[in-house]
């Protein structure tokens, strides 16, 4: 009998080492633990150019431009006026009277940079094909008694040949674009100039002179550039055809590249604003430039006048501070 039992173990224990065999055969492996994450490591870095307060996505603000406060009074003889420079490259304006750099008035021809930017992206001023005809009426500036094309209207100043430009814009078309442009006030209420009281002819009256229209010599700077700078919307063969208009020629001796367009106001005969704004090519991005004259006592104020005094400043600034 104590044979039998012990037999019976053996056997019993043989089954168990059996299954325990089969159970290790089949079982999975068990996964080595996970190593402990190494604290000491630095943090992933934000991407360049998004700082810690910002969430990944969101373009930086641009920095305010620097205005500097410049004295140029000796350019200026005693005149009444105002002096902007834009130098995007540097962030900064440099002024001259800033209040007054500030104080919108009418933009008189200056305005043909926007009426020709408009007519050309628009197709209603053709280069190829741009002459109008004249109408016979006699005016005071005899290069406009003439057939004329826009090149020699834009360099002589020709007021018939662009009000028909601006009336064949249209009110809507001229309206969005000025919003576009943020030029000035917008105003064009006085679509045809019945404010001016220095001329009563409507082919040489309009909202830009002496009229609705209104715009500072700092914000003249800022359309400049939004016209001719990186980020321009407009055609580049606008751009080119609109560049080679406003050129100024070799005889003023300049070393930069200089664009831009005057422009005069009168009321009841007197001058009270002459202008010249426009660009000038550097090196770097172009230097964007107004130079506005205001009724002074001591004599008068005209375009050319502004124009040759812009012309010192811009090439004074761009010898000395570029």
């Amino acid at each position: 009998m104590k044979k039998v039992c012990l037999g019976l173990g053996a056997a019993v224990c043989v089954i168990v080492l059996i299954l325990t065999v089969s159970s290790w055969r089949h079982a999975k492996p068990e996964e080595a633990p996970a190593e402990p994450a190494d604290i000491s490591e630095e943090p992933p870095k934000i991407a360049e150019n998004i700082t810690q307060d910002e969430e990944p996505g969101e373009e930086l603000e641009e920095e305010e431009p620097q205005i500097m406060d410049e004295d140029w009074s000796s350019y200026f003889g005693g005149l009444t006026g105002a002096a902007v420079i834009y130098d995007r490259a540097e962030n900064r304006y440099a002024v001259y009277n800033g209040e007054l750099a500030g104080t919108r008035r009418s933009p008189c021809s200056t305005f043909k940079i926007i009426s020709s930017l408009i007519g050309l992206e628009q197709g209603i001023i053709l280069p190829d094909d741009s002459v109008r005809t004249w109408s016979g009426e006699m005016f005071w500036n005899e290069d406009w008694n003439r057939d004329i094309g826009f090149e020699d209207a834009f360099r002589t100043s020709c007021v018939w040949y662009f009000r028909e430009v601006i009336d064949e814009i249209g009110r809507e078309t001229m309206q969005k674009e000025l919003e576009k442009l943020a030029y000035g006030n917008c105003d064009i209420s006085d679509w045809k100039g019945e404010q001016n009281t220095n001329n009563s002819n409507r082919a040489l009256t309009g909202f830009w002179i002496e009229s609705s229209l209104k715009i500072s010599p700092k914000e003249q700077t800022e359309v400049m550039e939004r016209i001719f700078g990186e980020n321009s919307t407009y055609s580049e063969e606008t751009i080119e055809i609109l560049k080679e208009v406003m050129r100024l020629p070799g005889e003023y001796g300049t070393d930069i590249p200089v664009y831009g367009k005057t422009g005069m106001g009168k009321t009841d005969g007197i001058t009270v604003d002459a202008w010249f704004t426009g660009f000038a090519e550097t090196s770097e991005e172009p230097v964007y430039f107004c130079v506005y004259l205001g009724q002074s006592e001591e004599r008068d104020a005209t375009s050319a006048a502004a124009r040759d005094i812009a012309v010192q400043i811009i090439s004074d600034y761009c010898e000395n501070s570029r």
